[in-house]
């Protein structure tokens, strides 16, 4: 299984519509999409500004390959793109250990 880290920042003042948004993004586009296993996003104390989505997947080529490049992605940016302050910053991780 893979993990998905995407780090957002986006304006301020937009929190209560941007949590609207990537969970209905997430509920209606994401859960078509092949591989697509569960999801948490939390938002930082700190930054309030600063979320990170956690999206798990069945292969890194589910996300990569299957939702990035097919015909979800577009309807995912259209919903949640709006929001971004910037660019997210996505990475991948494989789990080494679990308590």
């Amino acid at each position: 299984m893979i993990l998905e880290i995407a780090d957002f920042r986006i304006p301020a003042g937009q929190n209560a519509a941007f949590e609207e948004a990537i969970q209905r993004a997430i509920n209606t586009i994401a859960v078509q999409a092949q591989g697509f296993k569960g999801w948490k996003v939390n938002r930082s104390v700190e930054t309030p500004e600063r979320y990170v989505l956690m999206i798990y997947w069945e292969t890194l080529e589910d996300h990569t390959v299957g939702f990035r490049q097919g015909p979800l992605f577009p309807q995912w940016r259209a919903i949640i793109g709006p929001f971004f302050a910037a660019p997210p910053v996505v990475e991948h991780f494989t789990l080494v250990g679990k308590s």
